[in-house]
């Protein structure tokens, strides 16, 4: 028996028979000490019901925190989800705070005391719980005098706001509801088309379509903000992918007549972390498509994860292993994107919303389902060969966490199958992983047949159990 590599992650070649590696609803994890393997598999976490704004076609459109408090806008309004702890049990409970024009994705930000929502190239509105009117729209005339606001980030006390016009505006110091149409600034080294504001080390780093600049707080009279010599040659094509974390940020970009791809700021330049495989998946995409792209991170289980939605696939990058995954959701028995719209570190939770109703869950590692619904997933290897001639595998056998049944599930079952192509997979036969407390089933599949030129092995689990995959053998 020899141990074959099964933790490699995502990599989906043009060409199939190249490689046809999904991982999907798993993601690998480095051993960081001597054990059964160095690499293993561990499921994407699953998500349970907090609560729900009431109505099926209340999508969500963002998320935010401030003050610890989450806010989410689901439909056409902006709720904030409270926690009652009464007894020791926790209950959530939604409280509609005002109503967000339009349907699409929103941008927010805070400033401590304010909370802004800005519906890109429509109105925006801020809600302070202070203030004796909290919830209101933004109605400064000036707030729009140098073009269509679009999306918004907060620096220094200042709301800044990317527009329509290649220009880029700030608010009043600590006032999201007052505006000057002589504070705004554009684009100088290379005019191209603004599109969002994003902030790191207390920099504003303001992305165009092809490039990017730096900017810092000089203060003084007139308008706070000058370039700082930053000048970047990546533009972000999806202002949503936008994602900070760890001191740096992510987004789907590119320069001057370049294909899009997954780029991460190091200080003075970008580097790129998307593999071929993602930047050709990326190419099919248009322009309009790529635009909607959204972009989210969260920390869990000493992973770090920085994860982008397109319209029909995620994508998602762990920060430690390097390495990419893909997540999907089962919606009315049809595999799609992954259906979390935002996501919201609060309560000691992550909290997200979802695209396709008005629910608010809970994302957690011991969660095997979303919303009851059977998370579905596929792992398959790289193609395995011998220089060309014919392939026989009498023996194959998984290492799984066994035993893991549970009162649901008493007898969970995972698959395999074999390609021989790397297109079309066959003879697909289950193995259980074990009933509660049979903690040393063996997974092993025999007379696997000969394959011509190489074996594809694919791996399929969907039962509501404790998810890992520890090693692969093979004769």
């Amino acid at each position: 028996m020899g141990q074959l590599p099964i933790a490699n992650g995502f990599y989906e070649s043009k060409s199939l028979p190249i490689s046809n590696q999904q991982c999907v609803n798993w993601y690998p994890s480095i051993v960081e000490a001597p054990g059964l393997s160095d690499r293993v598999l561990f499921g994407i976490p699953g998500i349970n019901l907090l609560t729900s704004t009431g109505l099926v076609q209340e999508n969500n459109r963002g998320g935010w925190k401030k003050n610890g408090i989450p806010y989410f806008v689901n439909g056409g309004t902006l709720y904030r989800l409270d926690r009652v702890i009464n007894e020791g049990e926790e209950i959530f409970s939604t409280i509609a705070l005002g109503l967000i024009e339009g349907e699409n994705r929103v941008s927010m930000a805070d400033n401590g005391l304010q909370l802004m929502i800005l519906v890109p190239g429509g109105k925006g509105y801020i809600y302070n719980e202070d203030e004796g009117t909290p919830f209101q729209e933004i109605v400064d005339p000036d707030f729009t005098a140098n073009g269509a606001p679009q999306y918004v980030q907060y620096i220094d006390g200042y709301f800044a706001v990317t527009t329509d016009s290649k220009k880029w505006i700030v608010s009043a110091l600590n006032n999201g509801m007052a505006w000057d149409a002589l504070d705004f600034s554009s684009a100088e080294s290379d005019p191209d088309v603004i599109v969002a504001p994003v902030v790191i080390s207390n920099q504003i780093y303001i992305t165009g379509s092809v490039t990017a600049e730096g900017y810092q707080n000089i203060g003084g009279v007139g308008f706070p903000f000058q370039r700082n010599n930053v000048f970047l040659d990546k533009g972000c094509f999806a202002p949503f992918s936008l994602v900070t974390t760890n001191n740096t940020f992510y987004m789907v970009g590119g320069g001057k007549d370049e294909s899009p791809a997954v780029w991460v700021f190091t200080g003075n330049n970008f580097d790129k972390v998307s593999t071929d495989a993602i930047d050709s998946i990326l190419s099919t995409y248009t322009d309009i498509q790529l635009n909607d792209t959204y972009g989210w991170s969260y920390a869990q289980d000493g992973a770090y994860f920085i994860g982008f939605t397109f319209p029909d696939r995620s994508f998602v990058y762990d920060i430690t292993t390097k390495q990419w995954h893909e997540r999907k959701s089962q919606i009315r028995d049809v595999a799609t994107r992954w259906r979390i719209n935002a996501l919201v570190t609060a309560y000691g939770r992550v909290i997200v919303g979802d695209a396709f109703s008005g629910r608010l869950g809970e994302l957690h590692p011991k969660f095997y389902q979303e919303y009851g619904i059977d998370i579905v997933r596929i792992v398959s290897t790289m193609p395995f060969a011998q220089n060309s001639k014919p392939v026989l595998i009498p023996k194959i056998e998984l290492t799984v966490e066994s035993g893991v049944g549970n009162e649901d599930v008493e007898d969970p079952q995972i698959s395999m199958s074999i390609s021989k192509d790397g297109k079309k997979w066959n003879y697909e036969r289950n193995r259980s992983i074990g009933k509660i407390g049979k903690t040393n089933q063996k997974l092993i599949w025999r007379k696997n047949g000969w394959c011509s030129r190489f074996a594809v092995l694919l791996f399929r689990l969907s039962d509501p159990v404790k998810p890992v995959i520890i090693k692969l053998e093979a004769e």
